[in-house]
């Protein structure tokens, strides 16, 4: 059975720096775009960044270039997003998703081709 578990999650100071981290089982990681998203309160879902089968090719939100960086472990069967320089707006749960057929950019832009996903960690940037 294929799942995603997210952990990594909590409490961090704005300029602060977390890393969330996704933990994947039950399929092959390497066939598979994985992608961070995430929802504040009051906000829909968007995709933060995500990540190609084999790391060619990444996508950044806007809101999070130079900020955020997404890495992948397929043998430990890992997805990461390391978080730097964290604002306030960067409040809220993180998902993580598998797609197939889909390309980083309409991933994380449209959802496309996600199939499954993890039940989410707490990012809370306040002072």
């Amino acid at each position: 059975q294929l799942e995603l578990v997210e952990s990594g999650g909590g409490l961090v100071q704005p300029g602060g720096s977390l890393r969330i981290s996704c933990a994947a089982s039950g399929f092959n990681l390497d066939d598979y775009p994985i992608g961070w998203f995430r929802q504040a309160p009051g906000k829909e879902r968007e995709g933060v960044s995500c990540i190609s089968g084999r790391s060619y090719h990444l996508y950044y939100a806007d809101s999070v270039k130079g900020r955020f960086t997404i890495s992948r472990d397929n043998d430990e069967k890992m997805v990461y997003l390391q978080m730097n320089s964290l604002k306030p707006e960067d409040t809220g749960v993180y998902y993580c998703a598998a797609a197939l057929g889909a390309t980083v950019q309409s991933m994380c832009v449209r959802s496309h081709g996600t199939r499954y996903w993890g039940n989410g960690t707490l990012v809370t940037v306040s002072s």
